[in-house]
C-alpha cells in the first residue's frame, strides 16, 4: 500500500456520492432504491475513495470494505451513535445509521461481489502492453 492520487477515481467517487445523495434526498419515498440500492452503492463509494489516494491490492481491499461494513451494521445493533452523543436527524447519526439489518450486510455483499466482478473483469496490465 502506498499513497498514490488518482484523479479518475477521484471523479468517480463524486459522481457515486451524488448518486448516494440523489437516494437520500429526491428518490427517498422509491422503497427499493433508498433501502437497497443505497447500501450496494456505498460500499462503491468507500472503494473509490480510498483509491482515489492509496494504490492498494484491490481484492485486500474490497474484503477490508465488507468487513469494515460488517462492523459498522453491528454497532448499530447496539446504538452506537447514540453512545456516542450524535441527537437523531445529525448527519453523523445518519451516517452512522442507527438499525441493524441482515438485509443491509447482505445489500453490503452484493456491492463488494460487484467490485469483485468488476476488478476480475478489468483487463490486465499485460493485455493494455498488448
Amino acid at each position: 500500500m502506498k499513497l498514490k492520487f488518482s484523479l479518475p477515481y477521484l471523479f468517480l467517487t463524486v459522481f457515486i456520492f451524488l448518486a448516494e445523495v440523489l437516494i437520500a434526498t429526491i428518490l427517498k419515498d422509491i422503497f427499493f432504491v433508498r433501502a437497497y440500492l443505497g447500501d450496494v452503492i456505498v460500499v462503491m463509494l468507500l472503494y473509490t475513495f480510498v483509491k482515489s489516494f492509496i494504490k492498494v491490492n484491490d481484492y485486500k481491499l474490497i474484503f477490508g470494505i465488507l468487513i469494515f461494513s460488517c462492523i459498522v451494521e453491528f454497532a448499530q445493533y447496539f446504538n452506537i451513535a447514540e453512545k456516542l452523543g450524535f441527537r437523531p436527524g445529525s448527519i453523523m447519526y445518519i451516517v452512522i445509521g442507527n438499525s441493524f439489518s441482515w438485509i443491509d450486510i447482505l445489500c453490503y455483499a452484493v456491492g463488494c461481489l460487484l467490485l469483485y466482478i468488476g476488478v476480475k473483469m478489468k483487463p490486465s496490465k499485460e493485455l493494455k502492453a498488448l
